[in-house]
């Protein structure tokens, strides 16, 4: 990356649509510009609850598309909006740079993540979210991002304004790249500085709550690697939850793989953010 392309985080106000960079265009979300480095324009693509609780904030969740840190779109995690929007959650899915399109290494990635945790949190009492009930979730490479952005320190794009926090109330991992170590997932991207944005390896008291979704035949991600995450979360403290799928693949959670566990990681993921005091009532049946 080009040290002399200056990120900017846009905070106030909000920057009109263009909707010429968006990457997708999802039916009923409000695509808003949260940053921008050199030409390229990132768009958070916001689902809103229709009726907002008498005089209350609502919660709210960033997530982050896989695909390897090379490519992919906002538009895997539509489903995953759209059904905590009717809950009554701010959803919304997030564009960040990758690979194929910006030529970025996985550190963009996160610097990304961090960008749209610390936009939404800034611009919180626009869409009436609670600043303090803002959670990340995300897919393989997207769950790296989320998983990274609540767990390593550091990482921050330059400029930004470090006393709004980046880090996420709460994870939702969806068979996550949390081991960046040479017997993990991704080392010859990220050596030799590996250790700063490994989550595996930042674990530390305070890391938010954390639900994970995992394949027992990914073939990406070991189970023994999810039973690590869970372990060193516990033994700081923090509430970690692992949900092992017998003999799914690597992307089995995605809504129409085969398997059908969509319905199942739906309902679990809902049953976690209720318990956190997020939601209300039952889960919405798909």
């Amino acid at each position: 990356m080009n040290p002399k392309r200056i990120a900017t985080l846009i905070l106030l106000p909000l920057l009109p649509l263009v909707a010429s960079a968006q990457q997708v265009k999802l039916d009923g979300a409000n695509a808003i510009q949260y940053k921008q480095v050199g030409d390229t324009k990132l768009f958070l693509h916001i689902f809103e609850p229709q009726n907002r609780p008498s005089g209350g904030k609502f919660p709210a969740i960033v997530f982050f598309f896989g695909g390897g840190w090379n490519g992919g779109t906002p538009k895997q995690f539509e489903p995953h909006c759209r059904h905590l929007a009717e809950r009554g959650m701010v959803a919304i899915t997030a564009e960040y740079r990758v690979k194929s399109r910006d030529n970025t290494t996985p550190f963009e990635c996160v610097a990304d993540g961090k960008s749209a945790i610390r936009w939404v949190r800034a611009n919180a009492a626009k869409f009436h979210i609670d600043p303090n009930r803002i959670a990340a979730g995300g897919g393989s490479a997207g769950g790296h991002v989320a998983a990274a952005v609540g767990n390593c320190l550091g990482l921050e794009e330059k400029g930004e304004d470090l006393k709004i926090s980046s880090k996420p109330d709460a994870l939702v991992l969806f068979n996550p790249v949390y081991d960046n170590s040479e017997t993990g997932y991704g080392y010859a991207r990220v050596k030799p500085r590996w250790k700063e944005i490994s989550p595996m390896h930042n674990i530390r008291k305070g890391a938010p709550p954390t639900i994970v979704f995992l394949g027992t035949k990914d073939n990406l991600i070991p189970v023994a690697t999810g039973e690590e995450f869970d372990k060193r979360m516990k033994a700081i403290g923090s509430r970690s939850e692992l949900h092992l799928y017998k003999d799914a693949p690597h992307g089995f959670f995605n809504k129409g793989k085969p398997g059908n566990h969509y319905p199942d990681t739906i309902e679990k993921m809902d049953k976690f953010l209720a318990s956190l005091g997020w939601l209300k009532g039952e889960p919405i049946e798909k």
